[in-house]
């Protein structure tokens, strides 16, 4: 439901006081008048007709929407409100999205640092065409849009991020498991995963198998693992809207947390609050599958590290995720020449013209927004308290140099907020603030173009979920109600509720 902004903000008040003071540095900012806000909060109000669309529905992305394509491309284009002389840096980075690194030594001296750990060559490797990853499919398939995060219990928790709770890298193998190497090396290992099947019965007496993944390391390179190692399963999310996102009011995505429950509704919502490595102060957690990131170029940055090796300035380390134990990793070949790329395998100006093309890939327009059958999946969605956690629409900041993000009304269909979603769910991993249970909500915009991009239609944090209808079956915690909700329901509302799902 949509909460009262006013009621949250008195609420924000007795918050600690890290929430009160996380602010929206990584953008510049034209302050909203006070008649713009009034009218935002009119845009923004909870809809009462479900028999017909609302304004605007058709476009997610504001006036950044494009064209909704019928082929693999739809994730792939530039904001539709792109001005003209900023398409070359959409192209540029474009292009270094789509490098395929080497390892050193090679002759392609701007294409080589690889690694000499990683997991993949190019950032386009694991998020095909724009899309989403998806778990491998038989022992012989590829693993290279998913991976594990590793840590263990431990470390120092920031002063400034209040109910922070720290973990270490995992002494061995550090941040995440690099099961891929340069020539002459051994790779870190590899991920194993094993499925148990779940029958879940409906209402109606049909039944949905869900499947249960078990993960472990294999064949590890260098040593056992530390015997507390959490590992957190990974697949990478589509790349729509990202700009979008990261240009919301903090303030705005404040406003839908509850963490005690204030209002009653059984769903609480938490902000995630990093550390920016950018900017050393507490943000906003915004990206990544609990919310671990505040910025879009801070997201970049930490994927060039740790899926490739490669050197940012945010990064500088040549050798990417590798621990100190890894002796063979640091002393191996690397990209960083003094000179060339400010000595960096990925430069200033690389990683800028990456995070502009991934703060530009536009949200595809709706389908059949006023289609019977969706508009009652729509008032479902509502009625089962979908929308609570799912938000569905936001208006960005007003911005000085970012006319494509600048003041859009937007349906994400998130409140990029965490919430626990139970046992089923859970990886027992903490994240910053995150606890072991606890997931940022999932944009959905876009999700029901999921196979027509990536030729699958797997969901979830680690693509267990099949289709539509398992994703839902796996909610638990403070979606259970409406997991439960969903079981009752009969076939043809059941069906209405995945064919607006499958609209956005």
């Amino acid at each position: 439901m949509h909460r009262c902004l006013a009621l949250l903000l008195a609420c924000l008040a007795t918050a600690p006081a890290t929430a009160q003071t996380l602010d929206d540095r990584h953008l510049t900012i034209i302050p909203r008048t006070a008649a713009e806000a009034a009218r935002i909060a009119g845009v923004l109000a909870a809809p009462l007709d479900f028999t017909k669309a609302e304004a605007f529905e058709d476009k997610p992305g504001g006036a950044a929407t494009v064209r909704a394509r019928d082929t693999a491309d739809a994730f792939s284009l530039s904001s539709a409100n792109m001005p003209f002389d900023r398409e070359m840096d959409f192209k540029l980075g474009n292009g270094l999205f789509r490098k395929t690194w080497v390892a050193s030594p090679a002759s392609t001296r701007a294409s080589d640092g690889l690694g000499p750990f990683y997991n993949a060559r190019a950032c386009q490797d694991c998020h095909l065409k724009d899309g989403r990853g998806h778990p491998p499919e038989s022992a012989e398939d590829g693993r290279v849009s998913m991976f594990l995060r590793l840590s263990i219990p431990g470390g120092d928790t920031p002063a400034e991020i209040a109910d922070y709770l720290a973990t270490l890298p995992e002494p061995t193998y550090g941040g995440q498991l690099q099961d891929l190497a340069a020539p002459g090396l051994a790779a870190e290992g590899q991920m194993a995963i094993t499925y148990t099947e779940l029958p879940v019965p409906l209402a109606d007496g049909s039944i949905v198998t869900l499947r249960q993944p078990q993960y472990a390391v294999e064949t590890p390179g260098y040593g056992p693992l530390h015997p507390d190692t959490m590992l957190s399963p990974r697949v990478t999310p589509q790349m729509i809207g990202l700009g979008l996102l990261e240009a919301i009011p903090a303030a705005d995505i404040l406003a839908h947390a509850d963490p005690e429950d204030a209002d009653g509704d059984g769903i609480s919502g938490r902000a995630n609050i990093v550390m920016s490595v950018e900017h050393g102060v507490p943000m906003l957690g915004r990206f990544g599958l609990k919310a671990g990131a505040p910025t879009i170029r801070e997201q970049s940055a930490a994927a060039f590290a740790g899926d490739m090796g490669l050197s940012t300035p945010l990064h500088p380390e040549p050798w990417g995720d590798c621990t100190p134990v890894e002796t063979v990793c640091r002393m191996a070949l690397h990209g960083q020449e003094p000179g060339l790329r400010d000595g960096l395998e990925v430069d200033a100006q690389s990683l800028d013209l990456v995070t502009f093309y991934a703060r530009n890939l536009a949200v595809p327009a709706r389908r059949a927004v006023q289609d019977p059958q969706v508009l009652r999946g729509k008032a479902l969605f509502h009625d089962l308290q979908c929308a609570a956690c799912h938000v569905p629409k936001f208006v960005t900041h007003r911005l000085q140099n970012q006319p494509e993000q600048s003041f859009q009304l937007i349906w994400p269909h998130s409140d990029l907020l965490l919430h626990d979603m139970g046992e089923g769910l859970a990886d027992h991993r903490p994240e910053a603030r995150a606890t072991g249970t606890e997931w940022r909500t999932p944009p959905l915009w876009g999700i029901g173009l999921t196979a027509q991009v990536s030729g699958h239609s797997y969901f979830l944090h680690d693509g267990r979920a099949r289709n539509l209808l398992e994703a839902v079956l796996w909610h638990g915690g403070e979606a259970q109600a409406a997991r439960d909700a969903v079981i009752a329901l009969p076939k043809p509302d059941r069906d209405a509720l995945i064919a607006y799902l499958e609209s956005l």
